[in-house]
Parts: C-alpha cells; sequence; structure tokens
C-alpha cells in the first residue's frame, strides 16, 4: 500500500478553495509584474487618471452650478413667489413677439382689482425698474437698477437688509424720496462710512439712504447687488404712471394657501377681469421658482449629457493604452507563460492573471484619478470662489467606466496569452 505523499498539491483543491488559490496566485503575479515595470505602470496609468480626475472635475462643476443656479434663484426671484407680467419667458424670438402681441399689459387698475378681490388671501407688490446712473457727489454708480415697489415686497421675495429698514406703506403713500441700496453701491459710494441718512442722486433728485441691502453676491455673471429700491408711487411720479408693470405676489401665511392654490386664484381673478372663455389661453403669463428650476435642471442636463461623455473618451484613451502595455507585456512573457502551462496551467489561469493586470491597473488608476479630481474641484473652489461638491454618481461613474475599461482592454491580451503554444513559448528569447 503506497503512502499519502506529504507534498502540498493544489489539484486536491475543490471549489472556492480552489478558486481562492487560483485567484490569489494570479492575483500575486499582476501585482510582481506591475511593480517590476514601475515608469511604465504609471505612464499606463496617467490615461485613466486624467479621465477619471476630469470627469470628477466636471461632475463636480456641473453639479455645483446647478446649486449655484438654485441658490441664485432663491435669492432673487423668493421661495414661495410667483410673478405675473404680459410676457416672463419665451423660448424663442418669435414667441416673445406673439406674446407681446396676444398678452394684455398688467397695469395699475389690474393690480387694484386684484388687491381687493384677493388680496386678503395674497401679498401683492408692483415691480418695475429702470437702468440709471446713481450718484453721490464725484462719485458715480454707472447703470445701478432703480426698483420701485410696494412696502411689501420683502415679505414676498426675502428682500433681506442688512442696514436700516425698508421704507414703511406711509412713505410710499407720501411719495417720499427714500431708498435702500445695494452692496455694491454703498461700496462704491459710502466706502468706509455708514450710508444711513445720507443721500445718493437719481436723475437729479436726491435720495436718502435708509437701508442697504444684504450682499447677494452674483447671478450668471450679473450682480445682484447694484439695486435702489425705492417706493413705487415715487418711481412713478419721477418717471410717469406704469402702463406695463409686473406684480409678485406670495399666499399670506393665515390664508393657508400654497403657491400653486394663490397663483390660481390670481390666474382666475385676471381671466373674470379680462372676460377670458375658458377655453382661451390666459392673456398674461406667470412665473413661479418651480418653473426657474426646472428650466436650471433641464439645461443641466443637457450640459451633463453632451460634457460628460466628451470628458469620458479620455477614458476611453486610457483603455487602449492599457490594451497596448498589455500586448507587449504578453510578447516579453511568452517564455514565462510557456513555463506556467508546462507546470500545468491551464488556459483559463493564463487568462485570469492577464485579466486581474489589466483590471489592477485600470482601478488603481481610477483611485488616483479621484484623488487628483476631489484636490483639483478643492483648490479651483476655494480660488475661484466656486461652488463645487463631488457627488455619489460621478464618483461611482467614474469607477465604473474605468473597471469596465479595465476589463475590455485586458480581454484581447488575456485571450491571446492563454492561446499561446507552450512549446513554441518556452523557445522565445
Amino acid at each position: 500500500m503506497s503512502q499519502p505523499s506529504d507534498t502540498w498539491n493544489p489539484r486536491r483543491l475543490n471549489g472556492l478553495s480552489l478558486f481562492w488559490y487560483k485567484f490569489s496566485t494570479s492575483f500575486g503575479l499582476a501585482v510582481d509584474s506591475i511593480r517590476a515595470h514601475k515608469l511604465r505602470s504609471f505612464l499606463t496609468l496617467l490615461g485613466v487618471i486624467i479621465g477619471v480626475g476630469s470627469v470628477i472635475l466636471v461632475g463636480a462643476a456641473i453639479d455645483g452650478l446647478g446649486t449655484y443656479a438654485e441658490e441664485s434663484t432663491a435669492k432673487a426671484f423668493g421661495g414661495e413667489t410667483f410673478l405675473v407680467a404680459q410676457v416672463t419667458n419665451a423660448s424663442s424670438r418669435k414667441e416673445f413677439f406673439d406674446k407681446l402681441k396676444d398678452h394684455r399689459r398688467i397695469d395699475w387698475a389690474d393690480l387694484n382689482y386684484l388687491e381687493e378681490v384677493t388680496g386678503d388671501r395674497i401679498l401683492y407688490s408692483p415691480y418695475s425698474n429702470r437702468i440709471v446712473d446713481v450718484k453721490r457727489g464725484s462719485e458715480t454708480y454707472e447703470e445701478g437698477v432703480v426698483v420701485g415697489s410696494f412696502a411689501t415686497l420683502p415679505e414676498i421675495r426675502d428682500v433681506n437688509v442688512a442696514q436700516g429698514r425698508y421704507f414703511t406703506e406711509q412713505e410710499d403713500s407720501a411719495r417720499q424720496q427714500v431708498g435702500v441700496i445695494g452692496y455694491d453701491i454703498a461700496e462704491r459710494l459710502f466706502p468706509g462710512t455708514n450710508p444711513l441718512g445720507k443721500s445718493v442722486t437719481i436723475r437729479g433728485r436726491e435720495f436718502t439712504v435708509i437701508g442697504v441691502q444684504e450682499k447677494l453676491g452674483s447671478a450668471f455673471g450679473r450682480s445682484q447687488d447694484n439695486s435702489v429700491f425705492i417706493p413705487y408711487r415715487t418711481l412713478t411720479r419721477i418717471w410717469g404712471t406704469e402702463r406695463n408693470m409686473s406684480i409678485f405676489g406670495k399666499p399670506r401665511p393665515e390664508s393657508g394657501l400654497t403657491l400653486d392654490e394663490a397663483l390660481d386664484v390670481t390666474r382666475v381673478a385676471l381671466r373674470v377681469r379680462y372676460k377670458q372663455k375658458p377655453s382661451e389661453l390666459d392673456k398674461f403669463d406667470t412665473l413661479t421658482p418651480d418653473a426657474i428650476r426646472g428650466f436650471i435642471e433641464s439645461i443641466m442636463s443637457l450640459i451633463s449629457s453632451v460634457v460628460v461623455p466628451v470628458t469620458a473618451i479620455s477614458l476611453l484613451v486610457g483603455g487602449i493604452v492599457i490594451m497596448n502595455i498589455m500586448l507587449v507585456s504578453v510578447t516579453e512573457r511568452t517564455k514565462e507563460i510557456g513555463i506556467r502551462k508546462a507546470l500545468g496551467a491551464r488556459q483559463g489561469d493564463i487568462r485570469l492573471q492577464f485579466l486581474l493586470e489589466s483590471a489592477l491597473l485600470a482601478a488603481v488608476g481610477g483611485l488616483i484619478g479621484i484623488l487628483v479630481g476631489a484636490a483639483l474641484t478643492l483648490v479651483i473652489g476655494k480660488a475661484f470662489e466656486l461652488t463645487m461638491s463631488i457627488t455619489v454618481f460621478y464618483v461611482s461613474l467614474s469607477l465604473g467606466v474605468s473597471s469596465i475599461v479595465g476589463i475590455v482592454s485586458g480581454l484581447y491580451p488575456a485571450v491571446r496569452a492563454a492561446k499561446l503554444d507552450p512549446v513554441e513559448a518556452l523557445r522565445a528569447e
């Protein structure tokens, strides 16, 4: 009877143990190969690093742009506010002029009607602006935005006053020349001094500064801190009665109305005033924060659908580099493959070794790319004061694509290596 051999034989393993043995052996060989050619491995990784880093950076910029647009909309428009005007939006020049022709102008009589019929449930304020120079002595702030409104505008549009106060209903009724100036105007005309109680000149008239608006920053490249808010009746006394105004509205807290319900109440009231038939479209435009958000989201989706795939092309280039390097590696290691096959390695073992090597290259490149993209995002965000945020979606997308690129790029070299004839391979120099 023969005695059992003490020599360990992997062929005695079965199932999960055998798979783990083959996997760990192939993984070790892959790591050794990468470590043996450090410079070549790094240059191979470079394409994947650049691709993944680009996707992370672009994704952070797109997501940050969406957040920035959302915050800018909230600051400029308000959270629970709607706008009624002759034209609030148009997708084309033709649509704009069609609306100008078909829609009715919103005027002072319409505002009075709305306040009389629905004012117990909804707060209203007219809104009209003029682009003029704002002066103080020899200093001039060019192209300031003079806004005429009611005293209710801060409640409707969240106009926050950092210094002083907003004007009152009595000041509006008396057509007093008082105003709340934006941060940029205060910095330009009153550097280092408190502007409250001092005067600015608008169209040759002196306006007393009673407040400074909270700093808003810019939105879509345009400053939001260049406004002067004055009583609406004062504006009409200077420029004449408005024949075409915009009206901001917001449900009163005690009414229990939602934004959509308040807008519907206003729409119905205006349709009744204009004697419109049920089948007719509104002869005026309305705008809500949700409509603005929807527009912004559609723009962001369009940008993502174009920019991200273009950026991801660099990952494809990285995959081609990995495939080329792996093919070179197969040629260089032909004799090694022959020796492994002569010692009993099967085609599946050879395929696994080269697939793991290419996948490992792509995975390491993907991880480094994420770190590089994150670092660039932080640096650029702080340097240019931009809102940029790294999201799980783009990280997952980068890792997923880089992994697929690694596996696909290594598949052909792995198959080619596995099909090498062991006798011919052993003859290779």
